[in-house]
């Protein structure tokens, strides 16, 4: 694809085509404010020919045994491998993440694909004879049409990649609606998807804002939706889709909580909240916001504070930077304004990042650390997602009562401890209301084998995904393994192509 200021193509039927539509939105890096191009917003004849164009495409798909989209799978996970750092690249630059952020934001894309190659394992369905006296009983999982998928700036690769490959292996078909401020990178992958091999209409990529994601969430033809994003959004996407009768999963918003016991590694903790405050400037649902000090661990703040201090934003191409800008001048002036009310609500800052500048890029989406102790949960830097490097510390006697600040909040992403006690961990585990659980692990993202598990306000959906946890945690040798809470669920027609 040719990186110029120029209108970006849309995927549809099979051909790059320019959009007809009047419409566009610009695209810049976010460190320098470049156009890097313009996102076309789709007319409504271009969206329902995208629209037939899958539902065609369904109809032959389904039939591809298994095994063959499998191998499909296996030269497009080849291909993401062999492109890896190129798609690295488009990705920093339109996003601002560091080259490191960015080859992270497509690798665990890549790993979502690899588990797809497994298709025709998790495709297998049940039997079981005589349910009934001289009665068998025989499960299949079938596809069911055409999915759509509605994905957010911060991961502009591993989010689409958690969609369409899944659905497609399936023998479902997809259309797939990127973020706008950053499409060269879905678009990148889906020209990989077609020099896989891969029929051509199996895939649609459009591009738009609000009216496209409407088209989408109304089109009778739209079976299932997968969404990730803001709660607003969140909630929009989900309440629009199941009136219609669609299945919806709308991934929203988090305050994701770490508790620090006073008998946990210090470094360990000042290390962890580095990367899980900070990467990528904050801009990810499993960034860690707030920071429970415990007791005598109350006494880390300022040290906690002055460490986050050191790190500073920098454009991609320097390797010393801690993370990059933030997507938009708009985004810096929210966080900027969340920190300004911050201070004016009574809490004290430690840090503040709202003056930071970085030489030879003056005009860069940047913002600094900044870090608060005595927050509390009534003022706004608790109440709303700062989606920025902004970290709030807060107070609690007991383990029990931060249990329950974080089972009070409206959110349920990821949760963590810090602690060398196995009780504490596992009591912890055990009370906490939240669908992924980090035990000495900061983001307890799982691996792709795994569901990722949001519950209450970070999570609208299928009522299946409630009552699982993901726990990871280091063991007494000090590795990590995983371990897994949830019924021994089998995968449904229903479950498997909800695009996990």
């Amino acid at each position: 694809m040719t990186v110029t200021a120029t209108r970006i193509p849309m995927l549809i039927d099979g051909e790059w085509i320019n959009s007809d539509s009047s419409a566009s939105i610009p695209v810049t890096n976010p460190a320098t404010q470049e156009v890097l191009a313009h996102t076309p917003c789709a007319t409504d004849d271009e969206m329902a020919r995208a629209m037939t164009s899958a539902q065609k495409a369904f109809e032959t798909w389904k039939e591809v045994p298994v095994p063959q989209r499998a191998r499909l799978m296996l030269k497009y996970q080849a291909l993401l491998k062999e492109h890896h750092d190129e798609l690295a690249t488009i990705l920093a630059e339109e996003t601002g993440k560091t080259f490191e952020d960015a080859k992270g934001d497509v690798w665990r894309g890549i790993e979502v694909v690899e588990h797809a190659c497994n298709a025709s394992s998790l495709l297998m369905g049940e039997t079981v004879e005589n349910v009934a006296r001289s009665i068998d009983c025989h499960s299949w999982i079938q596809p069911m049409g055409v999915f759509a998928g509605i994905t957010p700036f911060n991961f502009p690769a591993m989010i689409p990649l958690w969609m369409f490959p899944m659905a497609i292996v399936c023998g479902n078909t997809f259309v797939l609606k990127p973020s706008e401020q950053d499409p060269r990178t879905p678009n990148r992958l889906a020209e990989l998807f077609i020099e896989a091999g891969f029929p051509k209409d199996v895939l649609q990529v459009v591009h738009g804002a609000k009216p496209q994601v409407d088209f989408l969430l109304h089109h009778p033809d739209v079976v299932g939706i997968s969404f990730v994003g803001s709660v607003p959004v969140g909630q929009y996407v989900y309440k629009t889709a199941t009136d219609n009768l669609k299945r919806c999963q709308s991934f929203a918003g988090a305050k994701n909580h770490m508790v620090v016991m006073p008998d946990a590694d210090k470094a360990q903790v000042i290390s962890a909240l580095k990367g899980a405050a900070c990467g990528a400037a904050g801009q990810r649902c499993m960034a860690i916001s707030v920071c429970v000090l415990v007791g005598q661990a109350q006494e880390w703040a300022q040290e906690i504070a002055d460490e986050l201090a050191t790190l500073k934003p920098g454009p991609y191409t320097d390797e010393n930077a801690a993370f990059g800008p933030v997507i938009s001048a708009a985004a810096k002036d929210r966080i900027n304004g969340i920190v300004t009310t911050a201070m004016d609500s009574g809490a004290t800052c430690l840090l503040d990042g709202r003056a930071i500048q970085v030489e030879g890029y003056p005009d860069g989406n940047w913002v600094g650390t900044s870090v608060f102790s005595n927050v509390t949960t009534d003022m706004p830097l608790y109440q709303e997602e700062v989606f920025g490097p902004v970290l709030s510390m807060m107070n609690a006697d007991t383990l029990d009562e931060a249990i329950a600040l974080i089972n009070n909040n409206p959110y349920g992403n990821g949760t963590s401890i810090f602690t060398d006690s196995g009780f504490s961990a596992r009591h912890f585990q055990h009370h906490i209301k939240v669908g992924q659980v980090g035990i000495n692990v900061p983001i307890p993202v799982p691996l792709p084998f795994f569901s990722f598990t949001g519950w209450r306000g970070s999570f609208y959906g299928d009522q299946h995904a409630y009552g699982k946890q993901a726990v990871r945690f280091y063991t007494e040798t000090k590795t990590v393994t995983s371990r897994w809470f949830a019924p021994n669920e089998a995968a449904s027609a229903n479950m498997t192509i909800q695009l996990k």
